[in-house]
């Protein structure tokens, strides 16, 4: 099971497939990351509104039943909490083409690779330590990131 430090870092898992949430969730708890399921773009929008800032890694399969597509998710994410490493994953390709939000978005078709899945994972943790040196204690950097991610995404 995940390691609990003295600030636990969150693995959010959002798939509407309670199979595949529940192998998803039984890997990830192996690595130093909490793990938090869900099964729709809503709820871990409503998760992450409360809880982004212990939240380092999002998996999240791209298509699911409801109003949110995960496309959309990660962009939200990219744009409000860039700290977030994101993976998303699907049975087929991306219908579209990514957008510069989505750039840093890893895209892992299915079937997974456990390996390929704990390694992101991993690397969020890495990533995630460094972050709590800058983004979370300098507001006003996180401030200029989320800015100048949506200027970059803007039209011109």
């Amino acid at each position: 099971m995940g390691h609990k430090g003295e600030f636990s870092r969150v693995a959010l898992i959002v798939e509407d497939d309670l199979a595949l949430r529940t192998l998803a969730a039984v890997l990830l708890e192996e690595t130093d990351l909490e793990v938090v399921e869900k099964s729709s773009g809503e709820e871990a929008l409503h998760y992450l509104h409360h809880h982004a800032g212990e939240v380092a890694f999002l998996f999240a399969d791209v298509r699911l039943s409801c109003l949110i597509t995960d496309v959309d998710l990660a962009r939200t994410v990219r744009l409000k909490w860039p700290w977030i490493r994101t993976v998303l994953t699907s049975g087929a390709p991306l219908e579209e083409e990514p957008d510069r939000t989505l750039r840093n978005v890893r895209f892992m078709p299915k079937p997974w690779r456990a390996l390929e899945v704990l390694m992101e994972a991993e690397e969020a943790v890495r990533l995630s330590r460094v972050d709590d040196e800058t983004f979370r204690s300098r507001p006003e950097m996180l401030r200029t990131a989320q800015e100048h991610l949506a200027d970059s995404n803007r039209p011109h």
